[in-house]
């Protein structure tokens, strides 16, 4: 077995990978690279211009130099399904091979058309006998496939598939959230991830169909602009801010699309309050591209009346000197899913 695990994200804007040493306590990176893709190669959270990816895929193992083609993948869009369920108990693998039989009338798709997995996260004994509660996962295959096979394409051989989620929850664990009811959101180009983690387990899983990509769109069609100049525009103008009359249409769009946003996590962080009224939520803590708009993170705190606070993961991490994490802006937050996912299997 190898000494360390590489996690793969397959990202709208940006492929990115990061190698983690095995070992105990705090992860060390290894080596960390990501590069560019550009927009409609990876759609809704799936490869649909391979011929684009793949070599991308090949430009990050050469610029990266990492030390196998060994990869942990992650998945995640909205045509996968995360679910509270309550099984009688079993043991696990026993479960797992029972899903397709238990979960068949509760799914969007035909279940031969569907990946599944179950993430426990508690036991209980009552009326019903030992029961287990946890996540039901469920992936559509084509979704899962179209990545697999992109990877593959390139030379990387892909040894588990996880949930961007939950390795964004895995990630965070190394900065101290265990002791704490927490929300983390993942903004990213064309969807958010929102996970609410209770004392270190993971209680609800959203994926949002709305990103940073949303706004970009938006300020290039009301301004009539291709979409690198629309960014360039957001970012100068920001949420909630003051601007001068020529801007004041990007200002009106990017307003109504991030209020849209910030409505979709409210609205999540209540529903979850609604059911867990005994575990208040403490802070929010963002990660991703789209996080990074200025005024932002203001207006989720405003909305959610949460403290929020930008992630930096790299922080909570050992970085080898063969990591040269400095070169890459935004990396303290950009690393979470890729770290998350080589942690699934570096413990």
């Amino acid at each position: 077995m190898a000494n360390s695990v590489i996690g793969l994200d397959i990202g709208t804007t940006r492929v990115r990978a990061v190698e983690v040493q095995r070992g105990r306590g705090a992860p060390t990176v290894q080596r960390y690279g990501e590069v560019p893709l550009p927009l409609g190669a990876v759609r809704d959270g799936e490869v649909v211009a391979p011929e684009v990816v793949v070599p991308a895929l090949k430009q990050l193992w050469s610029q990266g130099k990492f030390s196998q083609r060994e990869v942990v993948i992650g998945v995640g869009n909205q045509r996968v399904m995360v679910r509270n369920l309550s099984l009688p108990w079993m043991p696990m693998a026993h479960l797992r091979a029972s899903l397709p039989f238990q979960v068949q009338d509760i799914l969007p798709v035909p279940v031969e058309d569907a990946l599944l997995d179950y993430y426990p996260t508690e036991e209980s004994n009552g009326p019903d006998g030992r029961q287990v509660h946890g996540l039901l996962v469920a992936a559509t295959r084509d979704t899962v496939q179209a990545n697999l096979a992109a990877a593959e394409s390139a030379g990387l051989r892909p040894t588990v598939v996880d949930l961007n989620a939950f390795a964004l929850f895995r990630a965070h664990l190394v900065s101290g959230i265990a002791d704490r009811v927490v929300a983390l959101i993942d903004i990213g180009a064309a969807s958010t991830n929102v996970i609410v983690a209770a004392h270190g387990v993971p209680r609800l899983v959203r994926t949002l169909p709305t990103g940073g990509q949303y706004v970009s769109d938006a300020v290039a069609a009301a301004m009539n602009v291709a979409v690198v100049e629309a960014d360039d525009i957001k970012r100068q103008v920001g949420v909630g801010f003051a601007v001068p009359r020529e801007l004041e249409a990007a200002a009106d769009v990017i307003n109504h699309v991030s209020q849209s946003m910030v409505e979709s996590i409210r609205n999540t962080l209540v529903y979850y309050a609604s059911n867990h009224p005994g575990e208040p939520i403490e802070m929010a803590i963002l990660t991703g591209g789209g996080a990074y708009l200025n005024g932002l993170g203001q207006y989720i705190s405003s909305a959610t009346r949460l403290p929020v606070a930008m992630a930096d993961l790299v922080a909570s991490v050992s970085v080898a000197r063969s990591a040269p994490l400095g070169r890459f802006p935004g990396v303290e937050s950009a690393i979470a899913v890729p770290l998350g996912l080589a942690m699934a299997v570096a413990a």
